[in-house]
């Protein structure tokens, strides 16, 4: 039998805009520190070593790096939809076994990925058109940084499942306190100790390694539903299977948008270090988008997942679209911000102006593009958080990845220059916001007549 808990969930009754508020802004905090971190290792490389090795940290090893943690994020969000739906359903020993399925995933994933990262990692970069003077910088970070793969997912995983009880703010409070260590380490290995690219990937492992630490911990004294026993971590097989069902699809659709970055990643390597580096910078910038609309991603999953979990499909539409509205407002402002301030922003990581000037021409050229971005991630964070997965991988294999790869194919032939290749992006936002504006609307017609048809 199931255990009650009776304490009041404010995200399944209270005002919806503000537990929405209340949940973002941990998150959106948390993700800008987890950001940080390979920022500032960018910024320190940039400044102090030189392009190469800002290229070295924030090219091809970063979208290879991005790929394998996107896969595992996604198999994280996965846990975290089963686990909100069980919370918001309070069956708390259901959600107790869903915990330590969640770190058994983690715990077995990194293990297999350091000796598979390590291994591959030279074919993976010479398989992307790694320009020669930083190849041997991108393999010294991309091994470290496998190396302590390990201590990325237990993080990823620990922290998704607290936000699915509804602690937003613990995750928030360890990656402060990891990115400060990662800013000092970065600062001592290069500065004083001269180690360059291997300084600040040896920084970001030890910083990582703090954090899952840091969360394991947290879960391990926790008194309430989701007490972490290491003893009690396996796989049970109900859980499992259900967790790899929610998943699965979501981090293969973290796979595919990484493949499609990794073959544009491929086509600007063509254009040598300059471009490549201001890509890496750019990247970086881009971030501070992504950072926001994957927050709202995460908290809407939550939102709708506990909501759902407890029967109330009205609130689960209602805070679909004042998510919505809240996106769409703080990223007319961002867009904005990143246009008036982009040649300084360029300038914290290098002052080669070349690079600068290609960087904000990308910029420029690209982000007033994010506003249609935002209802792919809020409406598919919603339909995620109902458990609905396999459409939404559907639509984003079509819409982002294969299209964006047919255009690839397509351009390059016909106009190789760097606004036809990054010029996939905007294309294959507006065609994937269509889709899944249509889906949405039409699952939620679904939902209003099943609803009617049970009132009768």
């Amino acid at each position: 039998m199931e255990t009650v808990h009776q304490t009041k969930n404010e995200i399944t009754e209270g005002v919806i805009w503000k537990q929405l508020l209340l949940f973002f802004f941990p998150i959106l905090l948390g993700t800008f520190f987890q950001q940080l971190y390979n920022t500032i290792d960018s910024v320190i490389v940039g400044q102090f070593v030189g392009k190469e090795a800002l290229a070295s940290v924030g090219g091809s090893s970063a979208q290879i790096v991005s790929l394998v943690v996107g896969f595992f994020t996604g198999l994280s969000s996965g846990a975290a939809v089963v686990i909100a739906q069980f919370v918001g359903a309070r069956k708390e020993e259901t959600a107790n076994a869903g915990l330590h399925t969640a770190y058994a995933i983690a715990a077995a994933g990194g293990i297999a990925l350091t000796f598979i990262g390590i291994m591959t990692a030279p074919f993976l970069l010479r398989l992307m058109n790694t320009p020669a003077d930083t190849m041997d910088g991108s393999l010294t970070y991309l091994r470290i940084y496998f190396a302590g793969i390990l201590f990325v997912l237990i993080y990823n995983m620990g922290s998704a499942v607290l936000r699915a009880a509804g602690d937003s703010k613990t995750p928030l409070y360890i990656l402060i306190i990891c990115c400060i260590i990662n800013i000092i380490l970065d600062t001592a290995f290069v500065l004083l100790f001269h180690m360059g690219v291997a300084g600040v990937a040896v920084a970001t492992l030890t910083a990582q390694a703090v954090s899952a630490v840091l969360v394991t911990l947290k879960l391990m004294r926790s008194d309430g539903i989701l007490h972490l026993s290491l003893r009690k971590i396996r796989f049970h097989g109900s859980l499992l299977k259900l967790q790899l069902k929610l998943g699965l699809p979501t981090g293969f659709e973290s796979v595919l948008f990484a493949i499609t970055n990794i073959a544009i990643q491929t086509a600007i390597n063509t254009f040598g270090t300059d471009t490549t580096a201001a890509w890496s910078a750019y990247g970086k910038l881009d971030a501070i988008f992504w950072m926001v609309s994957t927050a709202f991603g995460i908290s809407i999953t939550t939102f709708v997942g506990q909501n759902y979990g407890a029967g109330k499909l009205d609130r689960v539409r209602r805070s679909t679209r004042i998510c919505i509205c809240i996106d769409l407002a703080v990223s007319f402002v961002l867009v904005a911000l990143l246009i008036l301030a982009r040649s300084l922003l360029f300038r914290l990581f290098t002052s080669d102006e070349t690079v600068v000037q290609i960087g904000s021409d990308m910029l420029l050229f690209i982000t007033p593009w994010y506003i249609v971005y935002v209802f792919i991630e809020v409406l598919s964070g919603s339909l995620r958080g109902r458990g609905n997965v396999i459409v939404p991988v559907v639509i984003t294999l079509v819409g982002v990845c294969l299209l964006r790869i047919v255009w690839l194919a397509g351009v390059l032939k016909i106009s190789p220059t760097i606004h036809a290749i990054i010029f996939s992006y905007p294309v294959t936002w507006v065609i994937t916001a269509l889709a899944f504006i249509t889906y949405y609307l039409w699952q939620n017609r679904r939902y209003r007549h099943r609803s009617s048809d049970t009132v009768r």
